[in-house]
């Protein structure tokens, strides 16, 4: 092998072996998701969909993908013939701009959380091609208690009348209520899109609430919660509007070339994983974990953002609370002694985004290693002490 790449990718090792990572979009995968990335389905170019592929030589690569397929429904309960599921797209980015290239005209609106209060760029942010292909009509938090207001969000909706609605984001701690968007979809006839990228695993280990019951179209990366490969993942309600076969056609050739057979074996891997029963027990602890570690800085002086988490997932106001500490500087603090966070804006947002007022937590990737709710008592300490020197 590359000797330079060789120590490069060993020093990798090392330093995730000896930092904490509390990243919320972070995890670890296992060895046999690793076998399946570093395969020689890396050699395949496999351009097209499963029997309608443009080159030969797809005994293998077409049973891998369909038996993708099939472990993503299961992993998240749903039956054939009820919901389709594209893997191909290569991460998270590129599957919600595929949704937006099937379903929505150019210049029509995407509604979608504002980035400031915990939204995502591709959820119509003007930096984001998908602010300057279509118009985003943003929503964000209550201003007192920094949650979803369910009733504004439906006044603004019926008032704009977005093509789609799109719930589901980067950094809002707390549990969404699918019902209640499903409803405001109705009252507007749009699409209801949930990007559930950061709880996906969540939901396939029954931690946190199933978005399919009520969404039309469901995206998700396949990495974070879920611990699979960086990847993506398209699920379509099938009816009559005929979603997966438009999704199908703009992920190819609407977007992408042939995919990433390699990734899609090593997804297919994790969701075997994602759907076995020690699985759940993973989820279930890395959400008593979150909400042990909010509660645990909480008690130490730091304002959670929203007072708590029903996720993996905690916004720290170092900056606005008091601290007086910005994100970016709180970040480097920490990582200086071991612990990797993200600097994070905030609702309410007085500073730049790249040096806003908080950090983001999560607890997936340290439930990984064994983390207990003990073990997060002693990494908020931890926090504190480094924070306050």
């Amino acid at each position: 092998m590359d000797k330079e790449i060789q120590k490069l990718i060993k020093g990798e090792e090392v330093r995730q072996k000896k930092t904490m990572t509390l990243i919320a979009s972070e995890n670890f995968v296992s060895k046999d998701v690793l076998t399946a990335l570093g395969s020689v389905l890396t050699n395949k170019y496999s351009e097209g969909y499963p029997g309608k592929r443009y080159y030969g030589g797809q005994t293998y690569t077409d049973k891998i993908e369909i038996l993708c397929q099939k472990r993503a429904l299961k992993a998240f309960k749903l039956k054939e013939g009820e919901w389709a599921v594209n893997v191909q797209p290569l991460s998270g980015s590129p599957a919600n701009l595929a949704v937006y290239l099937a379903l929505v005209p150019q210049g029509e609106k995407i509604m979608g959380m504002s980035l400031d209060h915990g939204g995502h760029l591709t959820h119509g942010h003007k930096v984001s091609a998908t602010g300057k292909i279509w118009k985003q009509v943003p929503y964000g938090v209550n201003k007192d208690s920094e949650v979803i207001d369910y009733e504004e969000i439906k006044n603004i909706a019926i008032n704009e009348k977005p093509k789609i609605i799109v719930a589901g984001y980067t950094a809002y701690p707390r549990a969404v209520d699918f019902k209640k968007f499903r409803e405001i979809a109705d009252a507007c006839g749009a699409i209801l899109m949930v990007d559930m990228s950061h709880f996906a695993g969540l939901v396939a280990g029954g931690a946190y609430q199933s978005p399919f019951q009520y969404a039309d179209i469901v995206t998700t990366t396949t990495h974070k919660t879920l611990r699979g490969p960086r990847g993506a993942m398209i699920f379509s309600k099938i009816d009559t509007r005929e979603f997966p076969k438009l999704i199908d056609k703009a992920v190819f050739p609407g977007l992408q070339g042939g995919p990433h057979m390699n990734q899609v074996a090593a997804t297919a891997v994790a969701l075997k994983e994602a759907a076995a029963p020690e699985f759940k027990k993973y989820a279930k602890q890395v959400v008593a974990n979150a909400k042990v570690l909010a509660e645990e800085l909480s008690k130490r002086g730091w304002r959670i953002v929203s007072g708590g988490t029903d996720s993996h997932l905690i916004l720290v106001d170092t900056w606005m609370g008091g601290k007086g500490i910005s994100g970016a500087e709180a970040s480097a603090k920490l990582e200086k002694k071991g612990i990797i966070v993200n600097k994070n804006t905030i609702p309410g947002e007085t500073r730049s985004p790249f040096d806003p007022s908080g950090i983001r937590l999560g607890t997936a990737a340290v439930t990984t290693r064994g983390a207990k709710e003990k073990n997060m008592v002693k990494i908020a300490q931890d926090i504190d002490n480094i924070l306050k020197k």
